[in-house]
């Protein structure tokens, strides 16, 4: 415990930069060594400007004392860059943050299917619809649900996520005894009581503008995958989204209407290559083999495929009688060619008449599974696709065969 008031003195300097820190860190071993270097040695750090060297001058672990005396007090737990229970996945990321404050219990991140939810708070009641099925879905299937604690999408992951009865993870832009927005002073407390609340922030800290664009770094960091529900083109949601690959870490979106500019960020991270998602498996699929003791398949089981053409349909006490099954629409060979390549692909490799597996066309296809089912989504909403329950997908048009030029 008393090695820790040296850990709080480090990260709370102001005008020593992170990376400054972090080089201290690698330089001296531990922040107590760095408390105790002299002048020249902290000179001899690469990059370390002289105005930082002015400011570790001050040796006063006073501030210190009193912030851990308030964890103290409020059941604030601290972890250091160097504890064992510190995420291997945060280490990992550019800036990682020193110390976390907790309240609640801290879980094994690197053993967990971590999943950001993330999305705008000025949301649509689709995006709400969204979160809360999305929440819910993933939390059932074995994923631990992060967020944000925003109002809007967040806010509605989180509920969702805790109704099912799911270990959630709340990211905060001030201190963990803060709460924001005030009237989600209940859903703090359900996260403090059945997860975790975690901030790189001292408690008492008020949420300012800039501390969430540098929070979202740490709720990727700690994610496997992050899924953004709704967004707008200047969403602090892609800002986590963005972060996420930057850490090479994927990125799931839920499309939305074309004409809603709520979902004008999703469908352009979509584009991007992000992973397109419809429900929860959508996303977790992707991790069954990687996470087979976590992850809880929740597949309905598939419906009964329409009777092929001409084969009677019986009825008890009825006359057998031929049931007519409308013929497919034709999707011309020009119309094929006009398709995203993904997309073609994918067509050509479902069937009119059995129902195949995302997983199954992208090892056929040699593509990764979210190209796949991003390919798929857009596939659906065209109508040339669509779902038979579960994850199954059967194609809907019939593809008109290319016609050879007749040879002069």
């Amino acid at each position: 415990m008393a090695a820790l008031k040296y850990w709080v003195w480090l990260t709370t300097l102001a005008g020593v930069s992170e990376d400054t820190r972090l080089r201290l860190l690698h330089a001296f071993s531990s922040p107590e060594d760095v408390y105790f270097a002299d002048k020249g040695d902290l000179a001899l750090v690469k990059g370390i400007k002289k105005e930082e060297l002015q400011v570790l001058e001050n040796r006063s672990l006073d501030a210190a004392e009193r912030i851990l005396e308030k964890c103290g007090k409020k059941e604030i737990f601290v972890v250091t860059y160097a504890d064992a229970l510190y995420p291997q996945r945060l280490k990992n990321i550019y800036h990682p943050p020193l110390l976390l404050y907790g309240k609640g219990k801290m879980p094994l991140f690197d053993e967990e299917v971590a999943v950001a939810v993330v999305g705008t708070r000025d949301c649509t009641p689709y995006g709400i619809r969204c979160a809360e099925k999305l929440g819910y879905e993933l939390s059932q299937q074995g994923a631990l649900v992060i967020s944000g604690m925003a109002r809007g999408i967040d806010t509605a992951a989180m509920e969702e996520a805790l109704r099912f009865g799911g270990f959630t993870c709340g990211v905060l832009g001030g201190g963990v005894d803060v709460v924001y927005p005030k009237e989600n002073r209940r859903l703090y407390e359900d996260v403090a009581a059945r997860g975790v609340l975690l901030s790189e922030y001292p408690p008492e800290t008020e949420p300012k503008s800039w501390h969430f664009p540098h929070r979202n770094r740490i709720m990727s960091g700690l994610a496997v995958a992050t899924l953004v529900v709704e967004a707008p083109e200047t969403s602090g949601a892609l800002i986590t989204a963005k972060a996420a690959w930057e850490q090479g870490r994927d990125v799931f979106a839920v499309p939305g209407s074309i004409f809603a500019k709520e979902s004008v960020g999703c469908h352009q991270l979509i584009r991007d290559g992000a992973g397109a998602v419809t429900c929860g498996w959508d996303l977790l699929g992707e991790y069954e083999s990687r996470y087979p003791h976590k992850i809880r398949p929740k597949v309905a089981p598939m419906p009964p495929l329409p009777a092929a053409s001409g084969e009677p349909k019986r009825a008890k006490g009825k006359k057998i009688e031929i049931e007519e099954v409308p013929a497919l629409p034709t999707l011309s060979y020009e119309e094929l060619a006009a398709l995203e390549m993904d997309q073609q692909q994918v067509l050509q490799s479902l069937r009119e008449d059995m129902s195949r597996i995302s997983d199954d066309i992208a090892v056929e296809l040699e593509l990764p599974v979210h190209r796949v089912l991003s390919a798929l989504t857009m596939l659906e909403i065209a109508g040339y696709a669509a779902t038979t329950g579960g994850r199954g997908f059967i194609r809907r048009v019939h593809i008109e065969e290319k016609q050879e030029e007749e040879e002069a």
